[in-house]
């Protein structure tokens, strides 16, 4: 690829863009305009070139990633206001609560395009494009942007069509103010993939360039409450958007949908999506008010820690946002959610007092309220309830997959 031999078959065969994997061509992509790093997917175990070999070998034979300076005195302005925003993230994210952040992203050129037009908006974001198809929600004139499940919940309220994102922008766009037009929606496009050069112009400093971005487009719409397992930062680039939040202990009240027939991956609240005193929820009646509404314009952020219930509309007649997900506290690959379905299957259907008896456990060893377990011992004899890093963690994984495997 790299190489400019072209005299044998065997080098001809390799710099034919063809014999890429896709795997690759996704990276080299991403290189273009950032250096390969530990997260560009080298994070798995079984890597066997980490991504300091990629550098020698790229930059060994020229290859060139175009960084862009920051060094200008309105970046250097930027890089402290990104400081103080960040020192107030920071604060946040321990406590698991909310926080907006106006004005984050309103220097980015993106948002920039949106405020002149919609029109302007897609241009900007169409010369990104790859041209990849990738699916839409297209959904018809009556149920008016929100997309949800058919009356029986045994299917949706909308259609799925594959078009590339270029294609969308042109249709979201072009039927803007006529009577009658399908409503349409793009979203969870990773930009690195999809859209490569986009994060590069429009970077989080917050986060690094460690944490994937991706881009949400569409007519107004309203999509469910649900949850992330991961925590995210929603930035609005076009248009408006109303956030209705619930926190995570009020599940119990929330009535939640199925977790495996679902709209985009996550479960909804029926209740949240319910008209008010819908007499099939009559415990969501008591916390409806408990809800946190935020209106966010262009520009602005919202920090949403993760299993935090959201509903989101996007209130203007074209709309567009970035996010990003990422573990604020993750201790090595393995997610508490795969616990949680593991626990679903070990424990949920035992008798109720078997089932008292595992939580008695959980809560003593898992969530740790009344303080570490093992307190009274010496650190050294603590073993694998010690701290997780550097050993212990493996150790503990390594014993789950044995057991899981019947050993």
């Amino acid at each position: 690829m790299l190489t400019k031999r072209t005299d044998s078959a065997f080098w001809r065969d390799n710099v034919d863009p063809a014999s890429i994997p896709e795997r690759l061509q996704k990276l080299l992509r991403l290189w273009k305009y950032q250096s390969p790093g530990f997260f560009d997917e080298f994070d798995r175990l079984d890597e066997v070139f980490p991504n300091a070999s990629y550098q020698y070998i790229l930059y060994g034979m020229g290859f060139r990633t175009e960084v862009e300076p920051f060094n200008t005195v309105a970046a250097q302005a930027l890089a402290s206001r990104f400081l103080g925003e960040a020192e107030v993230l920071t604060q946040r994210i321990e406590p698991c609560r909310p926080v907006v952040l106006r004005g984050l992203v309103a220097d980015w050129p993106v948002v920039e395009a949106g405020a002149r037009s919609p029109a302007a908006f897609r241009d900007y974001v169409s010369r990104f494009d790859t041209g990849a198809p990738m699916e839409a929600f297209v959904g018809a004139p009556q149920i008016a942007g929100k997309y949800y499940y058919s009356d029986d919940l045994a299917g949706f309220n909308f259609e799925h069509r594959r078009m590339s994102l270029s294609q969308a922008l042109d249709a979201m766009v072009g039927s803007l103010g006529q009577d009658g037009a399908l409503s349409l929606y793009l979203g969870s496009v990773p930009t690195d993939d999809r859209l490569p050069g986009f994060s590069s112009q429009n970077p989080m400093p917050l986060l690094g360039w460690t944490t994937g971005q991706r881009i949400w487009l569409g007519h107004a719409s309203n999509v469910s409450s649900h949850y992330e397992t991961l925590d995210n930062l929603a930035c609005v680039v076009a248009g408006a958007r109303r956030f209705t939040l619930y926190p995570p202990e009020l599940i119990g009240e929330l009535y939640v949908g199925p977790i495996d027939n679902t709209m985009a991956g996550q479960p909804v609240s029926l209740a949240a999506s319910s008209p008010p005193d819908d007499a099939r929820f009559p415990r969501f009646a008591g916390v409806r008010d408990q809800a946190l509404i935020t209106e966010l314009h262009a520009g602005d952020a919202l920090y949403l820690p993760k299993l935090w219930w959201h509903q989101v509309e996007a209130t203007a007649p074209f709309n567009g946002s970035v996010n990003y997900w990422w573990d604020a506290f993750a201790a090595g690959p393995d997610s508490p959610y795969t616990s949680l379905l593991l626990s679903m299957i070990a424990v949920s259907e035992r008798p109720l007092e078997a089932r008292r008896a595992w939580k008695a456990l959980f809560e003593h060893y898992v969530f740790r309220e009344n303080g570490h377990p093992v307190s009274h011992l010496p650190p050294e004899r603590r073993g694998l309830l010690g701290p997780l890093a550097p050993a212990n963690y493996g150790r503990i994984r390594a014993r789950v997959m044995q057991l899981l495997r019947g050993n």
